[in-house]
This record gives C-alpha cells, sequence and structure tokens, in this order.
C-alpha cells in the first residue's frame, strides 16, 4: 500500500468531517452536530488502527528520558502560547462560539467533554503528525520521504510544512509557532513520537484550560 496513502488518507477524512460539521447546522438545524465530533474522531482512530502496521516511525518508541521531558516541556509552551496569541490579525475569521458543551440550561455535558478531550489528545496528535511531520515535511525534502532521516530535513521544509498547518488553524499565527515547534522537535529527537507526544500536550492542556475557562471559543 502507498506510503503516501496511509498517511494522507487519516488526515483527508477528518477534513471531510470536520466540513461536513461546519455544514450541517445549515442542512439539518435540528441535529445536534457536536455529536459529530466523537464520530470523527473514532472514524479517524479506526482508519489509524487499520493502517497501524504501515507505520514503520511509530514501532519503536526511541524516546529518552531527556527527549521525553523536552516534547513534554514543547508542549507546555505551545499552549501557553496559544491560548495568549489570540489577537485579531492572528486568527483566520472569526472565533466563533466553539466547541460548547453546555445544554440549554448552561449544564455541562461531560460525555461530549470527555469525546473531545480524548480525541484531540489521542487521535489528533498522530493522525496530524503522521501526516504534517512523517510525510509532508518529509517529502518536502525529498520525494521518497521514508528513506530521508528527520535530522536532514532542511530550512525550508520545516517552514513550508508549517505555514501550510498554520493556515489550517483559526489562530494561524499560533499554528505557525506550534508546527515550527513539533517540527523542530520531530527534527531534533529524530522520533515522531516526540511531536506526537508534544502535540498531545497542547491539545490535552488545551481542553482542560478550556473546560476550566469556559471559553469555549479555543475549541
Amino acid at each position: 500500500m502507498s506510503p503516501v496513502f496511509v498517511r494522507v488518507l487519516p488526515f483527508a477524512l477528518y477534513i471531510v468531517l470536520l466540513a461536513l460539521e461546519g455544514a450541517l447546522a445549515d442542512w439539518a438545524p435540528g441535529v445536534d452536530a457536536r455529536w459529530l465530533y466523537p464520530l470523527k474522531a473514532g472514524l479517524v482512530a479506526l482508519a489509524l488502527v487499520v493502517f497501524w502496521r504501515h507505520y514503520a516511525e511509530l514501532r519503536t518508541w526511541g524516546l529518552s528520558f531527556a527527549n521525553l521531558a523536552l516534547s513534554v516541556a514543547v508542549g507546555l509552551i505551545v499552549l501557553v502560547l496559544w491560548v495568549k496569541l489570540d489577537a485579531g490579525w492572528m486568527l483566520i475569521g472569526d472565533p466563533g462560539a466553539g466547541y460548547d458543551p453546555r445544554d440549554s440550561a448552561g449544564r455541562i455535558d461531560w460525555m461530549l467533554v470527555a469525546f473531545r478531550i480524548a480525541g484531540a489528545a489521542l487521535v489528533v496528535p498522530l493522525m496530524e503528525e503522521l501526516f504534517w511531520r512523517s510525510f509532508l515535511q518529509r517529502w518536502v525534502q525529498q520525494a521518497d520521504f521514508l528513506a530521508l532521516d528527520p535530522a536532514r530535513v532542511g530550512v525550508k521544509a520545516l517552514l513550508i510544512a508549517s505555514a501550510l498547518f498554520a493556515v489550517e488553524h483559526l489562530q494561524w499565527f499560533a499554528g505557525l509557532i506550534a508546527g515550527l515547534a513539533y517540527g523542530w522537535l520531530y527534527i531534533r529527537t529524530r522520533t515522531l513520537w516526540a511531536p506526537i507526544i508534544a502535540h498531545a500536550v497542547t491539545n490535552g492542556g488545551l481542553g482542560a484550560y478550556v473546560v476550566a475557562t469556559g471559553q469555549w471559543s479555543f475549541w
């Protein structure tokens, strides 16, 4: 099976379902679109499981304690920057209401919260790092990307992949910083588990921050 296909399909599936989630309010106004998130995360997780044997970069851990600590630190730094870098010029469009898990009485639906945080912290980092860092960042450097040692990724490839990662997010500037941080981490540690861990820490921490502060627009 094509190494490009197995790394692109989960990401493409996520994007298609994201677009569907956004359009559902217009197509079926009586349907609670928030429950599409568990479906979206579940289908992407299923795709990752089906293709797991093709992800050679994930078969070994290869992450020392020092690099694990570095990954956690990078994830926390990106988290702090993410909630700070939200000025108007740093956004693409209107942030809107975000993913609000409250009912009409203002009570939080903790099942929605659990699905949201689990998807963001466990599924999304795997799916996105396989696409953005393992595939795209290396492919920009070299067409035969699987044969490329992550340490040999150059500045041009890092910048291009990070810029594209940025425009995927509403907070494009924070996304650019995150893309550069995760991409640098991949180059430095030479293992995809490092940016996956950092990304998971950022997303998991952001979920906790959003629930604690009620700033749903960050979701």
